[in-house]
């Protein structure tokens, strides 16, 4: 008798299910890490320093990770290209 290696696989649906959930978590998790990075890079170079802006966002990026990319993504970051132009 053999013992596939992935139980849920051998289970038919069951298995095509379990697959594709782990390909959408899989791509999800890419994609979040490939934001936070963007996010950090861009405080990193682009952010003004005064008062502190740029070590305080690169510290939320880095403790919340995807939250806090897309929290910068969608309030601070347009806020600063339009103040600053870049």
């Amino acid at each position: 008798m053999h013992q596939s290696f992935f139980p849920a696989l051998a289970a038919g649906t069951f298995g095509w299910l379990w697959l594709m959930m782990c390909l959408l978590g899989g791509t999800l998790g890419l994609a979040a890490t490939a934001l936070w990075i963007w996010m950090l890079v861009e405080i990193l170079t682009r952010e003004t320093d005064e008062s502190n802006n740029r070590l305080i966002w690169a510290l939320v990026i880095v403790f919340t990770h995807w939250i806090g990319a897309l929290i910068y993504l969608l309030v601070r970051r347009q806020e600063r290209i339009r103040k600053l132009g870049r």
